[in-house]
């Protein structure tokens, strides 16, 4: 990168040749995702435990700033679903100035993290760890919105999950139908609508057309207006959070929590936002957006923020080319909230709960855990152990409890794959095959090879190494003869590697994997994406397999090669 442009947020940087063409696919993107924010905003908020102009308040403060100063070109930012839990229980417990302290120390933390480059950090969390409070935070959401969704006469319900499900149980015979009725219709057209048509977003179509209908039909529902008294409009004036000192050590776990968390979630966001775009981002740069926006955040009575997956891929999919996009979603937030405030009264919450439903069902990564299961029990026991103290004990327990198992299955990793082995003659025949100095390797072959082990906090090497995949031939060959351990985060890089060549018409073989990485490869579903056939014993192997490939093609017209070159094999 050039030195004069590392500081440089990707606005400043993407206004070089910036066209009216551009301006015109910003405009339209950032007003879809503003419209889409709309009620995700709400429903994070009020999930929260906070009122619903609090959401809005951080999609509009944070959402700017994260795309003003960012180093991504699409990421768009505001408050998510990770920080429900912990927000709620911060709240609970200390209140609206506690939730501003923890803000603000989270941003400090996020803004340290970006000027000293520590944001490369927020790879060594394995993917065990991250699957298991993604789950664990999912279905807490899932469970709060219950009685909302249904319509229940409950007294306050607990914020531990036990003592909530045994409560909602309790009083399951208080359910309206009518409220059951409008929260179905409401989750049938955010799920239905997109096989109809993608252009006009499910929930914005569900809270316009049930609001209307319950409006009109005057409804027994309870809304934002009968909750909360309804939405004023405008922004807040800036004001210093009023808090204690005596507080600061009492929230730091907390606020290293939601840093954490909003590193974690904003950099794998803006990753998804670059294999969708073809761009990539400056994780430092983008940390210290973050740290800002979770400093500034607070003081317009705004919540925790971080780039959302979901919103910044609506974003690309709308045609964004630049931050400005993320500038116009954060003014359509404003517009609404300046002109538009006093008609989300009349918003049924039963329809936000159904929205957060279908939130809580796309963020829990539901799939990832077959995957888990066909791989070593001890990747088993870190999911199982942070998912388990997400849901019954603490989110903040949840991170630090599996970040130290997945520090001790590092250290067993590596050990187990120390060996101490005399040299014989059958050690150097067996090798044969794996030398790579007496091979003729074709010209459209690229071979790639790992030494050492291939467990998280690396397997960014092989994405930095395979930036530009111009560079690279027809055929991709991973030697592993001499990568000694594997794990479920390196076998997810392997098949994002995989996506990647198979989008560029590119066929990826596997060879030489000892008996560790054999084992995690075969008992994952990574074969399934790349074929059993292209997994191969030895490099040897793999060069014959490729030269059967290179043979296909040259036997196909070149035109039909040309074609086929853009599918994947």
């Amino acid at each position: 990168m050039n030195p004069s442009r590392q500081w440089l947020p990707r606005s400043i940087t993407c206004l070089r040749g910036y066209t009216l063409n551009d301006l015109s696919h910003d405009l339209i993107a950032g007003v879809t995702v503003g419209l889409i924010a709309l009620p995700l905003a709400m429903a994070f908020a009020i999930a929260s435990g906070v009122p619903p102009q609090v959401g809005l308040y951080t999609a509009v403060i944070a959402g700017f700033i994260i795309s003003a100063l960012g180093g991504s070109r699409t990421q768009i930012g505001g408050p998510t679903g990770a920080f429900v839990i912990i927000v709620a229980g911060i709240v609970l417990k200390f209140g609206m100035g506690g939730l501003a302290l923890v803000g603000i120390m989270a941003g400090v933390l996020l803004l340290i993290m970006g000027l000293t480059g520590l944001g490369s950090a927020v790879k060594y969390i394995p993917r065990p760890v991250t699957i298991g409070f993604t789950n664990g935070i999912a279905l807490l959401i899932a469970s709060t919105q219950i009685k909302d969704f249904l319509g229940l006469r409950t007294p306050a319900v607990p914020s531990d999950f036990l003592s909530r499900i045994e409560l909602l149980t309790h009083y399951i015979a208080t359910a309206r139908p009518e409220t059951i009725a409008v929260g179905l219709a409401s989750l049938a057209i955010i799920l239905c609508l997109p096989y109809i048509t993608r252009r006009v977003p499910g929930a914005i179509v569900a809270l316009v057309l049930l609001t209307a209908i319950s409006a009109t039909f005057h409804l027994h529902l309870e809304t934002i207006g009968t909750k909360f008294g309804g939405i004023p409009r405008g922004l807040p004036h800036i004001a210093l959070p009023n808090f204690h000192g005596v507080h600061v050590l009492t929230l730091l776990p907390s606020a290293f929590t939601v840093a954490m968390l909003a590193a974690v979630e904003s950099l794998l966001s803006a990753v998804v936002a670059d294999g969708m775009s073809g761009d990539h981002h400056d994780s430092n740069m983008e940390l210290i957006a973050q740290g800002i926006a979770n400093i500034v955040s607070p003081m317009f009575g705004g919540m925790p923020a971080t780039g959302a997956v979901a919103r910044t891929a609506t974003n690309i999919r709308s045609g964004a080319h630049t931050p400005i996009a993320g500038i116009v979603h954060a003014a359509t937030l404003l517009l609404i909230l300046l002109f538009a405030a006093p008609l989300a009264s009349y918003v049924p919450l039963t329809t936000l709960a159904a929205v957060l439903f279908v939130v809580a069902y796309n963020m829990g990564e539901w799939r990832e855990i077959a995957t888990i299961f066909r791989l070593s029990k001890t990747d088993i026991a870190v999911w199982f152990t942070t998912f388990a103290l997400t849901v019954f004990a603490d989110l903040t327990v949840a991170v630090g409890v599996g970040m130290s198992l997945a520090a001790l299955l590092y250290i067993y990793r590596v050990a187990a794959t120390t060996t101490v082995v005399p040299v014989t003659t059958e050690y150097l025949r067996d090798g044969q095959a794996h030398i790579l100095q007496d091979k003729e390797i074709p010209a459209n072959v690229t071979i790639l090879r790992i030494h050492g082990p291939f467990l998280f906090g690396t397997t960014e090497k092989l994405a930095e190494a395979t930036r530009d995949l111009n560079q690279f031939g027809d055929i991709v060959v991973l030697r592993l003869r001499n990568m000694t351990a594997l794990d479920a985060t390196g076998v997810h890089a392997f098949e994002q590697f995989n996506t990647r060549l198979q989008k560029t018409g590119r066929t990826l073989l596997l060879c030489g994997a000892r008996d560790q990485p054999c084992h995690i490869i075969d008992h994952s579903d990574f074969l399934k994406h790349v074929g059993p056939e292209n997994v191969l014993p030895n490099v040897q192997a793999a060069l014959t397999r490729a030269r059967e490939l290179q043979g296909n093609f040259e036997g196909l017209a070149p035109e039909l090669t040309r074609e086929l070159a853009k599918q994947p094999i």
